[in-house]
């Protein structure tokens, strides 16, 4: 029980990092993303897709996986790509940011169903959860929003996970549609992990830290 909590030990750190970090988005923090951009994606495929085709008809699996994609990319319309590092809220508004929240709530919510208690997917959920709750955090301090609604909104968002994947353990499903589900959800970390390391900045040049950063996650993944 205490694993599946770590999305929950994740979105603390990454409050913490806001608050010290100062709410500024660092050097040190576009680098933990890239990291749990490789990350993520490498237990991907070394963990879960693995799993998923070993049980789905594999045009049936790729059909899941292309729903993902595309579910996320809606998501995105409303969230402007919080999920992968991209946090836009008005500092001088008052008004909840719903889009938003209930973007990231569901993004959340679907990330928690192929934790189960003896894989590594939530490793790979925890290190991509810790800069994006950072992320998410600095924006927030540095909203105008009061302290009642940042904390009902981390809160929630913290929760999620867990949700998801307390459902998906204890909740009578078909073995197909929990697989199903869980394709749905490789096409989502797709999605969120390849727009993390292939997005490029300072002109397209070429970033030793970053590709390191990249190097790193991949290792990691395969050997753990």
């Amino acid at each position: 029980m205490n694993k599946f909590l770590f999305p929950v030990y994740a979105v603390i750190l990454g409050v913490i990092i806001a608050k010290l970090t100062k709410h500024k988005n660092t050097w040190n923090t576009k680098l933990l993303l890239s990291f749990s951009g490789a990350f993520l994606l490498a237990l991907t495929l070394f963990e879960l897709l693995p799993e998923v085709y070993h049980h789905l008809d594999a045009k049936l699996t790729g059909l899941y996986i292309m729903c993902g994609i595309l579910l996320q990319i809606v998501l995105e319309l409303f969230s402007k790509g919080a999920e992968h590092g991209h946090v836009h809220i008005h500092k001088n508004s008052t008004a909840f940011p719903w889009l938003l929240f209930i973007s990231l709530c569901i993004h959340s919510f679907l990330e928690g169903f192929p934790i189960h208690q003896h894989n590594d997917m939530v490793y790979g959920v925890l290190v991509h959860k810790i800069p994006i709750a950072a992320l998410v955090s600095m924006f927030l301090f540095k909203s105008n929003y009061n302290t009642l609604q940042i904390v009902l909104f981390l809160v929630v968002f913290a929760a999620m996970t867990p949700l998801g994947t307390l459902i998906s353990n204890t909740t009578d499903i078909s073995e197909a549609l929990a697989h199903s589900i869980n394709a749905v959800v490789i096409g989502i970390f797709f999605h969120i992990s390849t727009t993390i390391l292939f997005e490029t900045g300072e002109g397209h040049k070429f970033n030793l830290s970053k590709f390191i950063s990249i190097i790193l996650g991949v290792g990691i993944a395969y050997f753990i």
